[in-house]
């Protein structure tokens, strides 16, 4: 279907310099509401629509039988684009939901679907027990789930594509009783649903408002719940206003309806910077309370303590991870760096021990470092992971080459990392990806490439400290391999290593990579990688909230003034938000200049104000035990890691690698500096 056929309800409108009704046909389009009464089950009414006399772009939406509401709709161009424009009036107090469907007329086995920061293509790098099309071919979701209130639909065939999005303003939501089945909200919401639908092999935009997740919700990791239909209440005479926005365009590839659909987003929602009273010295000076109270010593290793703590007291455990949540070493090259520049004796005398324990007792047999050890249980995981492993070298680097700059040598450390280089080198496979996860003898555990771009980083920086060639021809080959299977493809899933799906991090960890290449290299070579950048980091954009999702009084997060613009989702399995940015910000910073795209630049700075949010301090501690402990599972929809729900955190955190995170954000240009000495 060509948006010269504007859509209103359940009926088709020629858009020809006025807008005109044409026949309706239910292959195309249709619209119902459902009203309930409390104790009874909803009955659903299909809407026929009449165009008001004299007016071509007004049209009344009526059912066939008499129901106590009046839907009207105003269509009106804008941009290019369909504007709806909708009124629900009640006749009589009513419960109500109202969905429409608009046929694309694209086949809908030809197409790929996105639902930005929850559906990536069809999420068959998901499990059947998340959303995906293992389980169905259709699905609607209630709009706070995604990081814009938007569904976009692209043909692959034709190279065409069509989005709705809902443009009101979204102030409030509402508490229920259930999360399943036909449920009463507590007051009004402001949250409708969107999605797509298989209508008889043909691909339909859906919508409608309050909300619905069908065929299933998704309550919790790897938790499939049955479907959820909310009903408002509406009083006689009063009524809801509701806007869409239809648009149909064309894009070279899915990365190119990607990135166009984001700066349409990005244009639309306008996110401005946040608002917050806390300077980027004082992000670091209170952050720091967590490098002092986290350190744990013991004989075996000493480390900060962030991984598995609980919200409600913060007490440090036995559990020392390298990278991914820990980040031990990161954490202890910040403090190391931040207590020679601020004369903090202890952070120093921290940090050195911890670089010490682990020179000692860090390693395993075969000279990987013990990424994940419990000491409480005499544990230590025997799998390795090319991430976290990655993770360690980089931290490693900035700390070797801060030292060398100030004159000071760590030989046994080189040694160490230039043993890791050549494990890394034997690790590589021949098309250049890394394995996931192996084990200390070299045997493969998860051969999947997904981290590879992970292990670009350190291998750049590895060989411009070290000025081995080994090491950059080596990073340029994970380089192919990021191009071939993930970049060219659209297809970034499994960096993270607690999911198997489309994840934020894949795409956020190829930019980087990226990066890291353009930055050392000149010329063509150096516009290919920038170019590749650019194309990866529309994919980790687009899992970056541009609007804030309401929360309902009582729900911890917006009781506190919680806007969730800049804040990421992580994956289709873990459907929270999170602060994982590191030097994100900074490649959208260059990017900016490189292609002199405002947009990147002014994002990042929406994204190092609003996380700023949840810092906490005394008489603003944000439902954290101890000052500095910045939370992790902010969960902004209805979905839990186990506890709690929207509005609130898991009762189960790991502050090691939000500090991590936090701390790069406000410590600018490192890769720069580091690569361009």
């Amino acid at each position: 279907m060509n948006l010269k056929f504007l859509l209103c309800g359940i009926a088709t409108v020629l858009l020809t310099g006025t807008v005109k009704a044409v026949d309706y046909t239910p292959e195309q389009v249709n619209a119902h509401v459902s009203l309930k009464v409390p104790g009874n089950k909803a009955k659903q009414y299909p809407l026929i629509l009449k165009r008001v006399q004299n007016d071509n772009s007004t049209y009344q939406l009526v059912a066939s039988e008499s129901i106590p509401l009046t839907i009207s709709q105003k269509i009106k161009e804008t941009n290019g684009r369909l504007h709806i424009d909708m009124c629900i009036t009640a006749l009589e107090d009513v419960y109500f939901n109202y969905g429409q469907k608009v046929v694309t007329g694209f086949r809908h086995d030809d197409c790929l679907f996105y639902m930005p920061g929850f559906w990536y293509r069809r999420n068959l790098r998901s499990p059947k027990e998340a959303p995906s099309f293992h389980t169905s071919d259709s699905w609607v979701v209630r709009e706070d789930r995604l990081s814009a209130p938007l569904t976009g639909i692209y043909n692959e065939k034709d190279k065409r594509y069509m989005t709705v999005n809902r443009l009101d303003k979204f102030t409030t939501d509402a508490l229920t009783t259930h999360k399943e089945g036909e449920v009463i909200l507590s007051g009004k919401t402001s949250l409708g649903f969107t999605g797509f639908e298989n209508q008889n092999g043909v691909a339909a935009l859906s919508f409608g408002f309050p909300y619905q997740e069908a065929p299933r919700s998704y309550i919790r990791k790897l938790t499939l719940a049955p479907k959820v239909e909310a009903f408002q209440l509406l009083k006689k005479g009063e009524n809801v206003m509701l806007t869409w926005e239809i648009s149909e365009s064309s894009a070279d590839d899915f990365s190119d309806f990607i990135r166009q659909t984001w700066e349409y987003s990005y244009d639309t929602y306008a996110p401005k910077p946040v608002d917050t009273p806390y300077s980027i010295p004082e992000m670091k000076q209170t952050l720091s309370h967590y490098f002092v109270n986290s350190l744990v010593s013991r004989p075996e290793l000493t480390y900060n303590s962030g991984v598995g703590l609980r919200t409600d007291d913060c007490k440090s455990n036995g559990e020392a991870e390298i990278g991914f949540v820990g980040r031990v070493l990161l954490n202890a090259f910040n403090a190391w760096e931040y207590g020679w520049e601020n004369n903090r004796e202890e952070l120093k005398d921290n940090s050195l021990k911890i670089f010490d324990s682990y020179l000692k007792n860090g390693f395993t047999p075969a000279g990987f470092f013990k990424e994940f050890v419990n000491l409480n249980r005499g544990f230590e995981e025997p799998v390795h992971s090319i991430r976290r492993q990655s993770e360690g070298i980089y931290a490693m680097l900035h700390f070797l080459a801060y030292e060398k700059e100030q004159g000071r040598k760590h030989p046994e450390w080189e040694q160490r990392v230039k043993q890791m280089f050549e494990m890394f080198l034997k690790l590589q496979n021949a098309d250049g990806s890394f394995p996931r996860k192996f084990r200390d003898d070299f045997t493969i555990v998860d051969k999947s490439g997904g981290s590879t771009p992970s292990a670009t980083l350190p291998l750049v920086m590895g060989y411009k400290y070290f000025k081995d060639k080994r090491y950059l021809a080596s990073a340029r080959k994970t380089a192919e391999y990021l191009e071939k299977e993930l970049i060219s493809k659209a297809d970034y899933f499994s960096s993270t290593l607690d999911a198997n799906c489309e994840d934020k991090e894949a795409s956020l960890y190829t930019a980087t990579a990226t990066y890291y290449l353009s930055l050392i290299t000149k010329g063509e070579e150096h516009k290919h990688y920038a170019d590749l950048t650019k194309k990866a980091a529309y994919f980790a954009l687009s899992w970056y909230y541009l609007w804030d999702v309401p929360f309902a009084p009582g729900q911890m997060l917006g009781d506190i003034g919680m806007k969730t613009r800049g804040w990421g989702n992580v994956s289709v399995e873990n459907n929270h938000i999170d602060v994982f940015i590191f030097e994100f910000a900074d490649v959208l910073r260059w990017l900016s200049k490189e292609y002199k795209e405002n947009r990147l630049s002014d994002f990042a700075e929406v994204i190092s104000t609003s996380m700023r949010q949840l810092l906490p301090h005394e008489g603003h501690m944000c439902g954290i035990a101890k000052v500095g402990y910045y939370p992790e599972v902010v969960q902004h929809t209805n979905w839990d890691y186990g506890k709690n729900g929207k509005g609130y955190y898991n009762d189960i955190f790991a502050p090691g690698w939000t500090v991590a995170s936090l701390w790069e954000l406000y410590t600018p240009g490192r890769a720069e500096t580091f690569l361009k000495k």
